[in-house]
Order: structure tokens, then sequence, then C-alpha cells
């Protein structure tokens, strides 16, 4: 069954950062896959100087749209439409957090699960957080189009993929690209690349019809993350 991710972009009060990815990664997973199917693929922390702040990403992996039911049917079915079980944990994450917002993600069929990435874990200083726009009806055909014609460039300049994925829910129109990065003197490099550079030049002029904006970010993964100890919380 392929798989399907909750993406979450939370707002953090004041200086919590790191108590809430801590909250993330301890109490919540351990209850969530067993009654909720739903596994920890990431949990990172946005570096402020490239976008907003105090911010953490999560990305929840579950089992497919059936999964993806089976988890809001037992957080909603009850009159408060919260899961009891997490109650307590959902109120001390409160006082860490003011807010968010969450997208469904369907991965491409290239885009690597958590299972096989904690297998052969990649070294990664932090990962590219690349939010991209499309034409309606185009994410498909982007995502194709990066299997075929970036992927390969990318790969060759240092970067490692972790996760390529189309929105769901806003007509095909969205994409999301997570890449590593091993280390910060090559992210310096593959930043002058992304500025401009015969290859990058190609990709831009490929998907010019398709994109009508895009903008990256720079996360870094939480201590407990999967992405940095290569298993689940």
């Amino acid at each position: 069954m392929s798989a399907i991710y909750i993406h979450e972009e939370i707002d953090i009060l004041g200086p919590r950062r790191a108590d809430y990815m801590t909250h993330m990664t301890s109490g919540w997973d351990a209850a969530a896959r067993g009654e909720r199917g739903m596994r920890c693929f990431g949990v990172w922390a946005t570096v402020g100087s490239t976008g907003r702040w105090p911010t953490v990403v999560n990305l929840w992996e579950l089992d497919g749209w059936e999964g993806l039911a089976a988890n809001f049917a037992h957080e909603l079915s009850h009159d408060t439409l919260q899961d009891p079980t997490l109650a307590r944990w959902w109120s001390a994450a409160a006082e860490l957090r003011s807010g968010g917002r969450d997208r469904i993600l369907l991965p491409a069929d290239y885009s690597p699960d958590i299972e096989t990435l904690c297998a052969d874990l990649p070294p990664a200083v932090c990962h590219l957080h690349e939010v991209v726009t499309l034409r309606r009806g185009t994410a498909r055909e982007y995502l194709a189009l990066l299997a075929d014609e970036w992927l390969e460039p990318a790969l060759g300049a240092g970067l490692g993929l972790t996760g390529a994925y189309r929105t769901a829910m806003v007509s095909d129109s969205e994409v999301i690209v997570l890449w590593s990065v091993p280390d910060w003197p090559r992210w310096a490099e593959i930043e002058q690349l992304l500025d401009h550079g015969p290859a990058i030049d190609r990709w831009r002029e490929r998907t010019a019809g398709l994109v009508t904006s895009d903008q990256r970010t720079l996360v870094c993964a939480a201590p407990l993350s999967p992405l940095r100890t290569g298993r689940q919380p």
C-alpha cells in the first residue's frame, strides 16, 4: 500500500522550540503508532534566517488513504473531536505552540518511505524544504520531470532525495520536495549552484510553463528525529 503523509508547519511560542521538538519525539509517537497507525518521518526546526520563525515542521507517515481515514475516525469519533488517549499530550503541546498549517501529501513513486531511509541513512546537517506552486493540474507532470531531468544533476551536486510529494486537495497545484545536505560547506556550494549555473538554468527553463512560484527554506532535524537516529522515537 502506498504511503500518505501529514505535513505540519507549527508556530512555536517564544523560546520553546527545543521543548516542542522533544515533546513531538517522545510521548506522542509511542501511542500514535499503536492506535493511529502513524509513523514519525521527521521533525525539523526551521532555520529562521531562511523562513518564518520560530517554527517546526513535522511529517507523519500513514498507510494510504485508508490509513488516514482510520486515523481520522479514531480521533474524531468522540464528542470532544479529540483522541482521549492524547488529551494530556495535546494539553502540554498547547503550552508550546500557537497554531500552524497542515497538508496531506501524496508521494511520487520514487519517493522513499521512512523505513527505507532509516535502513541507509545519508549524512545530513540540514535539509532543503522546497514548496513549489504550479499551474492547476500539473503537479504530477512536475514530479515526473523532476525524476527524469533534475534528480540526477541534484544528486551530482551533493543533495540527497528525502522525499517528493504533491499536496492533496489543492487542484494538483503544489509540490513539496525535501533534500538532504551533508555538511555546511556543501550547502554553500549548492546554494551557489542553485542561484545560477547550466544545470539549474536548464531545469528552470524546462519547468517555466509549470511553476508559478517556489521557495526553499533550511530545516534541521531534531535530535530524536528518525532522520538523525535511523529509528523511530
